[in-house]
């Protein structure tokens, strides 16, 4: 069976916006982040467990509105004793360490559409669509709020260049896109 991307139907490669007459690499690029590994951890409420005990991929879990990373793996913190994990790897066999009576392991590999944005002004990009202070994010931060209506996770991967992913829940991944691509036409933008 093969998955089908969200963005299908609108994702088009190429240059877009007020991009004549300017440099590319001062373009927004865009792309979809597909076939990635999203599974989510939550840690029941009457568990005496220590998440700080737990690994995933050699990657600690993070504290509350961090990410925690190595060069294949991310783990987001998403919410009290909540995070999600998303790997280039299989992580299966390694999520089987965690006891059913003290988490709920969930597979959401193909629930979300993921869009990464990187360029100088993807801030103002962002502020275009949330009510978030996202001038006070940087490398390692992560943040739920809503980008024109659509509830997110922002993922903030670099400051040098400005990296930002976007997940959004896969039956909006269309208007998400749509949002982020229209907020980036004034700056000109690189779909790749």
């Amino acid at each position: 069976m093969n998955n089908i991307s969200s963005l299908n139907n609108v994702y088009k490669k190429g240059l877009f916006g007020d991009y004549q007459n300017k440099n590319e690499n001062d373009l927004i690029k865009i792309k979809e982040i597909k076939n990635i590994n999203l599974f989510q951890v939550v840690k029941y409420k009457i568990s005496k467990e220590d998440i700080s005990n737990y690994k995933i991929d050699e990657i600690s879990f993070s504290k509350s509105l961090k990410t925690e990373s190595n060069s294949v793996t991310r783990i987001i913190w998403i919410g009290p004793d909540n995070w999600f994990i998303f790997s280039s790897k299989n992580l299966s066999e390694e999520l089987k360490k965690f006891s059913e009576k003290d988490f709920a392991i969930t597979n959401l590999s193909h629930s979300r559409s993921i869009i990464e944005i990187e360029g100088k002004m993807i801030y103002e990009v962002l502020k275009k669509g949330t009510p978030l202070d996202v001038e006070k994010l940087k490398k390692g931060d992560c943040a739920n709020t809503v980008y024109n209506g659509v509830a997110i996770t922002l993922d903030f991967i670099s400051d040098n260049p400005n990296i930002v992913r976007i997940f959004g829940l896969r039956s909006f991944g269309e208007s998400l896109y749509h949002s982020i691509t229209d907020a980036c036409l004034e700056f000109g933008y690189k779909s790749i």
